[in-house]
């Protein structure tokens, strides 16, 4: 397999040299690198798998690139055919990975930059049997679109067909139950026309509504992949066959042999495009929250051009224009607003019904709607920028991901239908065998039976369906998941580890202490403190600035600035050198103190942070910090602890402090005094611990902690490194959709579970009975009509406990 890599980190002939010795260590031949178009060319065996080259040249630190397209893929109906398409994605050189999901007939692959196009991905979809749209602008109002077309084509089909298989079961069935209607049918008709008729009317049905289970089953059956259309085909097939010849060269058929089955076939077809019909209309539920994300979106804009406000569409808008949004309407793009002040609707966001209130240098978001005042905005992000696309996007990713429990499902759907068949075959031939008299006619009705019963379409959305509904309800509700194995993983931890500053608390500390200890008084230590912190990004520092401004405080300017992360500031104030931070660090820079033990001591047990300060080398005093709670905190907390789970804290405060903050919110663990570095080791110290981790946060220095979790949960209102670093994102900051996204992935889990065991308990309990396992203790068969609605019911069984989650009440444990 020839390949051609983009790589990055490839800077010069030394980077060349490392990347050769790294594809040396591989089984990759005839290496030629490009440094300038970093770029390299190779040869890869065809048996082997790229994801082992792809990974280490990860670790040996020249990352692929990659890409990813997402695809609508029509024409699945069951398992096999997710399994189908899968296989035939992954065999074109260059894929890395490929899932398709049955319920939203769609498909995500991963291959490397420029190795395949998008042409050679429909076209793979295509010789295997189906129909592929690859992705542009309207996808998702076409994808609606075929939709549409697709359930009026099936309610179309499903009203012909039960229209003409009305009179076939009438004339059949109701001679079976009316003994004089019998003898009436057959007195009037005679039994051949009787036969004619019913196959002219079984006829129309399978090869006219029912045409599409023999053109796409008996394809596939013959390219050696059958599906549920080749069961349904064979099914029908063989009854219509038979009775075919049972009705026109009924001599060459043993004797009383010669019964004729058009009712089960004709009633079969129909009621399997019912279940589809009924099936199609569940599944277009389940992807709701998409279709009401993407309804957010305004049409057009007022923008402000050359002195006068006009309306222009949306895609027209610029980065910098000035947009005016009335009150009632819904914000166009994203922005900042620069005039105006209003309340704004943001639970399409968040989750949360109160509006929020919105004033010049305030971000508003597209799609949430503006409420009483003129707001005039400047856009920022447009288009796949915004950030309703970014959501949409991460739930789309996320609807469409495998969770691990789906590998068992794709490896007994791999065999399913195959096994099927061969069961069918074995049933037709032990009824020939050991059955009663007419044994020929016992072995059709059971191997049809065998056939329609079996439901691997059930198994192909027991866990899709599941996934998009839980998703969907979690976008809703302003709890995003990034991927299908956080939604699996968050199920089973143990503990939840917060960060204090901006998770647990406001992220807004304030003054609340002064303690003087030298010759300064407040104001003058206010005033040196100030104007050291004003170039300091640390939430305290901005907490002194803040309160030096409250008190009318010039700010001076400071030279010679220095910091250390996690330990304190200096700088040169109008000729002193002023030191803030630590107890620790003061003492390191040769300061006493001593004298602050005391203040530092009671602060620490009133919850407030001690920040010490020191002039030209002497202790001058002590402020007192505090960070409010946030108001949603002890509630998600009493919440975690409800659910069975351990709350834990990390925190660079003193471990009195911390102490004092875990006790009046009922934390269970802290580990204080974490510099910005040391949140992974406390992740770790924490996992092996209680098991299974739980990290939140919303900083740029947790993004490391977040990526070291067993699931990352970054708080929305947080930093883009944090947000990217996480599995779970939450759009409101406040905690209370903690609990939630933890209810949520365990009522999921277990909906998957409820699905997975119908799917397979119905499969195998009732696949002996229509091969006739009863018939000798009890004398009892399946009839194949009874089969094609208990095949029916099994998937809108999954479909409809699947949408079960649309109601499960997330303010619990799940």
């Amino acid at each position: 397999m020839h390949l051609n890599l983009g790589v990055d980190n490839l800077h010069c002939a030394g980077c060349v040299r490392r990347l050769e010795k790294a594809l040396g260590d591989t089984a990759a031949s005839e290496i030629s690198v490009d440094l300038a178009g970093k770029r390299v060319d190779l040869e890869w065996p065809s048996g082997q798998a790229l994801s082992d080259l792809v990974e280490h040249l990860k670790r040996s630190g020249f990352p692929v690139h990659m890409d990813e397209v997402s695809l609508a893929i029509y024409g699945m109906h069951c398992a096999s055919c997710v399994g189908r398409v899968e296989k035939a994605l992954l065999a074109l050189p260059g894929v890395l990975s490929a899932s398709v999901n049955l319920a939203a007939s769609e498909g995500r692959v991963e291959f490397v930059e420029g190795a395949v196009s998008g042409s050679e991905l429909r076209a793979a979809v295509e010789r295997a049997g189906y129909t592929a749209d690859l992705p542009d602008g309207d996808r998702e109002a076409a994808r609606d679109e075929r939709r549409t077309a697709e359930m009026h084509s099936l309610k179309r089909r499903f009203l012909l067909a039960l229209t003409l298989t009305i009179p076939v079961f009438l004339l059949e069935m109701g001679g079976h139950f009316i003994p004089p209607l019998h003898h009436w049918i057959h007195a009037t008709f005679g039994t051949f026309q009787l036969h004619l008729l019913l196959f002219v009317l079984t006829t129309i049905v399978l090869f006219g509504p029912g045409l599409m289970f023999f053109r796409i089953g008996l394809p596939n059956l013959v390219r050696g992949h059958p599906d549920m259309n080749s069961l349904v085909a064979l099914g029908t097939g063989a009854a219509w066959a038979y009775s075919v010849v049972a009705t026109f060269a009924p001599g060459v058929m043993p004797e009383g042999t010669a019964q004729v089955y058009y009712e089960p076939a004709a009633v079969i077809v129909t009621l399997i495009l019912l279940g589809r019909l009924l099936e199609a209309r569940a599944k277009s539920r389940t992807g709701a929250a998409i279709e009401r994300l993407l309804g957010l979106q305004a049409k057009t804009a007022r923008v402000e051009r050359d002195g006068q406000t006009i309306e222009i569409a949306l895609d027209e808008v610029r980065r910098g224009d000035r947009v005016r949004v009335r009150p009632g309407e819904t914000v166009p793009v994203d922005g900042e607003v620069i005039d105006g002040e209003s309340r704004v609707d943001e639970s399409m966001l968040t989750g949360e019904p109160e509006p929020v209130r919105r004033n010049p240098g305030d971000k508003v978001v597209g799609g949430t709607v503006n409420q009483n005042g003129l707001l005039v905005i400047r856009a920022t992000d447009l288009g796949s920028d915004a950030v309703l696309a970014r959501i949409v996007r991460m739930v789309q990713k996320a609807q469409g991901a495998k969770l691990p429990i789906q590998a068992l499902v794709d490896r007994v759907t791999a065999w399913f239908v195959p096994a099927v068949m061969s069961i069918a075959a074995a049933t037709a031939v032990v009824w020939l065998i050991f059955g009663p008299q007419p044994a020929l006619s016992f072995a059709l009705v059971n191997a049809v039976a065998v056939l329609i019963i079996a439901c691997p379409c059930a198994m192909g959305l027991a866990t899709p369906t599941s996934i998009m509904v839980g998703t969907g309800r979690g976008a809703e509700n302003g709890v995003l998941f990034r991927g299908g194995d956080a939604l699996q993983q968050l199920r089973s931890v143990r503990v939840v580890a917060l960060d204090k500053t901006g998770t647990l608390t406001e992220g807004r500390p304030e003054v609340t202490d002064i303690v003087v200890l030298g010759e300064l008084d407040e104001r003058r230590l206010l005033a040196l403190a100030a104007a050291v912190e004003q170039d300091s990004e640390h939430p305290l520092a901005h907490a002194i600035v803040s309160a030096a401004r409250q008190e009318k405080i010039e700010i001076s300017a400071a030279e010679d600035f220095r910091s250390e992360s996690g330990h304190g500031v200096s700088a040169c104030v109008e000729g002193h050198r002023v030191h803030i931070g630590t107890r620790g660090w003061l003492g390191q820079a040769d300061v006493d103190t001593e004298t602050a033990a005391d203040a530092v001591e009671a602060l620490s047990t009133k919850a407030r942070t001690p920040v010490l300060v020191a002039v030209d080398g002497r202790l001058a005093g002590v402020f007192g910090i505090a960070d409010p709670v946030k108001v949603s905190t002890p509630e998600a907390i009493d919440a975690l602890h409800a659910q069975g789970l351990k709350v834990a804290m990390i925190s660079g405060d003193r471990q009195a402090t911390a102490e004092a903050i875990a006790k009046e919110l009922g934390i269970d663990t802290v580990i204080a005094e974490v510099l910005p570095d040391g949140k992974v080791e406390a992740v770790q110290r924490l996992r092996e611990k209680h098991g299974r981790i739980a990290f939140v946060g919303d900083g740029i220095n947790d993004a490391p902690a977040l990526a070291e979790a067993d699931v990352g949960i970054a708080i929305g209102t947080g930093t883009d490194v944090a947000i990217e670093s996480a599995d779970v994102v939450l759009m409101a900051g406040d905690l209370s959709k903690v609990p939630q996204a933890i209810a949520l992935s365990r009522a999921t889990l277990r909906n998957i579970r409820q699905n997975l065991f119908w799917a397979f308990a119905y499969n195998t309990a009732l696949i002996p009975v229509a091969a006739g396992v009863l018939y000798p203790a009890f004398g009892l068969l399946l009839s194949p009509m009874l089969a094609a609605a208990a095949m029916a019911a099994s998937s809108l069984f999954v479909v409809g406990n699947a949408l079960r989650l649309k109601r499960v009440p997330l303010a619990r444990a799940g």
